[in-house]
Parts: C-alpha cells; structure tokens; sequence
C-alpha cells in the first residue's frame, strides 16, 4: 500500500457441487429421517438449478466459472438455508477460484423451493456484487471492477492508468508475471473498508492498497483496490505513481513470500513507480527530508511496524521514504539487475544471507551507506 502523496460473460457455468447423500439401508416404510433428506435434497437441487443463471449485478464480468457447494442446510418449516462455498475465476486474470463463504436463503412455495436471498455467510467478508450492480471497465492490460455509484468515465480512466502502469511495472521486474491486473473500485471510502473487514479510518490516508496472497503456487489474481476518495483527491501524477507502486506488488507477488523485508517490497514498488518522474529526492520525500533537516537522521532500516498505519502518518511516509530511498541506492551504486535478484533472493533465504551474495556487504555496511545517501540527498 502507499500513502497518499502530493505530486502515490459469461462462460456457461458450473453445476453446483452436490455431496452424495447416503440413502437408508433398505427399502421400507419412509419415516421422519427419509422425509427430511427427502427436503434436504430437494433444497440443494434448487440451489444448483439457482446457480446456473448468472445474478444480474454480474453481468459483463467476465467469468470462467462459477459454482456454489452446498456443505449443510437449515430447515424450518417453509424456510431453509444452505451454508455453501462459491467459487469462480475471472477469465484471464485468476489462475485458481477465488472462494468465498455464502448463505443461500430459499422458501418453499407451490410445492417447489426457490432461492429468495444470496448473501456472505456471517463473519464472511462482501463480495463487490454485494453492494449493488458492478460496473465493468475493461484495457489492454487492466479489468476494473467498479461498485455501486462509480461512473463508467472514471472507471475508463482509471483502467487507462492501469495500462500505463503494467509496462512501468514490467520494465522494473523482468520476472515472470501474468502482465495484467484487476482493479476493484468501490462506491466510497466506507463501502471499501467493508469489503476489506478493516475501519475505514485504516485507508483513509491511501489511494490504494493491493490484496492477494504472498508465494509462488496457484492463487487469485491480485486485486488493486483503490481507495475513491483518496484517488481522487490526488493530481495526474500522484495517481500515476499510486497506481505503478501498487501494480508492481501484483508482479512481484510471487517473489514475495513472508522472508522479503517489508522495507525492499515497499521500497521497490517505489523504485518502479518514481523511475519515470522528474522529483528530487528531497522533493518526493519530503517527510524524510525534513526530519533530516531537523538532525533526526534514521539509526536503522525501516522496520515493519514502522509501515503500520493508523498512527502517526509522518512516521509512516517517513518509513515508505526511507525504503525507496534504499531500494535507489542499491539501483544506483550496485545496479538494477542487482536490485532485482536481492528481491528475489530475499524471498528465499534471511536478509543477511542474501546481502552479501548479491550486494557483497552485510546489513550494517548497507544500513551506513544508506544514512550517508541520506545525509547527501536530503539535507
């Protein structure tokens, strides 16, 4: 994620997963017991009927699947609900389902059970859709994903910065990578805090933050979710730095894992995102530089707590600042392709294994280059 700066269908679908019922021993006489799975039955085949027409506030996504699985069923009279499991892929973005828990509510009426509610189960996080029609904004390299009230012209432009972003992307991390991105933009601040499970208070400094899941293997696509207040508050560079800073977490996401230091990944995804501006040091961080300025030159590498929002924002932009400020030291006096395999390697092995394989100096060494760059740069 980054801090707010001034100048950061349809394939046909797939048939609901049904469990296999175990039926009595042998025949006989139906009791109580075959006429409730009788009931459970039935209410799980009309999920699956349910389940293979598209919702309507999904139209123009463009889906690869689709498919709930039914794990148990509540029943109460005319009323039932299904705890169920919904899966889909975005066609040519997710490279596994994304899965979410749901609730399917269905009543029973003229001898047949019909769904009247789709919903996330309880403690389960909203799905966009959730929260009213999706708008649907597609580029070259980009899909956006807009929540209710987004307008389909903020939503083009939105995914034309996305196209600008994923070569600017590429060119900073020649790693393998899908090459495009999704971006989820919801209706408001609050409406994305939701979607999320975080207060909004948490993004309310962002443009945009990206989910997904740190590793190599099969997972989701990532989700750039953009933060609409945030965004639209900044100018047309801001908005270009916000989006290739997050664009380059999606590449190098598989390179990531919970060894990488947060300072090299949020130091890096700046790197990509300042290397096309005209800034100075002094003039892109400038909470840094005035903290420099003040004789309170940082002792250590920015450490992840210092990222964390919520508290102090100085200390926070000073934290991004400072990572991006080593991430173009290493660049500068080692060079790019060193920056590169440091990322890479940091992934796989502790920081002070992978420092002097690549850099050949240990974390000290790095750590008072760093201060001097500092002391250079933004005094």
């Amino acid at each position: 994620m980054l801090p707010v700066r001034r100048p950061p269908r349809l394939l046909p679908l797939a048939a609901l997963l049904l469990g296999a019922l175990l039926a009595g021993c042998g025949p006989g006489p139906a009791g109580p017991a075959d006429g409730a799975g009788s009931a459970e039955r039935d209410v799980r085949r009309a999920v699956a009927d349910w389940s293979r027409t598209v919702p309507g506030e999904l139209a123009g996504i463009p889906l690869a699947d689709w498919s709930y699985e039914v794990s148990s069923v509540r029943r109460d009279g005319a009323r039932a609900v299904a705890a169920a499991r919904l899966r889909y892929r975005l066609d040519g973005y997710d490279t596994a389902p994304e899965e979410a828990a749901r609730e399917v509510e269905l009543v029973r009426e003229d001898g047949a059970w019909r769904v009247a509610a789709d919903r996330p189960a309880p403690g389960a996080l909203p799905r966009l859709w959730d929260q009213g029609p999706v708008t649907v904004a597609g580029g070259t390299h980009s899909l956006v994903l807009g929540g209710a009230g987004q307008s389909a012209g903020t939503l083009r432009e939105i995914a034309a910065e996305a196209d600008r972003a994923v070569p600017a992307a590429s060119a900073a991390w020649p790693g393998p990578w899908a090459g495009r991105v999704v971006v989820v933009v919801p209706g408001s601040l609050d409406a994305m805090a939701r979607l999320l499970g975080r207060p909004a208070d948490t993004y309310r400094g962002l443009g945009a933050v990206t989910t997904g899941r740190a590793g190599a293997g099969p997972a989701p696509a990532d989700r750039v979710v953009v933060n609409p207040e945030g965004y639209a508050g900044l100018a047309a560079e801001g908005r270009r730095i916000i989006l290739t800073h997050e664009v380059t977490h999606v590449a190098t996401r598989a390179a990531t894992t919970a060894t990488t230091p947060l300072w090299l990944s949020e130091g890096f995804a700046d790197r990509a995102a300042y290397r096309g501006s005209s800034a100075t040091p002094a003039q892109a961080a400038p909470a840094l530089a005035r903290a420099v300025r003040r004789g309170e030159l940082p002792g250590e590498l920015p450490r992840t707590e210092d990222f964390a929002f919520g508290g102090d924002p100085e200390a926070a932009a000073r934290a991004y600042e400072g990572a991006w400020l080593a991430c173009r030291l290493i660049a500068a006096k080692w060079g790019e392709k060193a920056l590169v395999d440091l990322y890479g390697r940091a992934g796989r092995e502790p920081l002070e294994t992978a420092l002097p394989a690549v850099l050949g100096v240990d974390r000290a060494e790095l750590t008072e280059a760093w201060r001097e760059s500092l002391r250079e740069e933004l005094r």
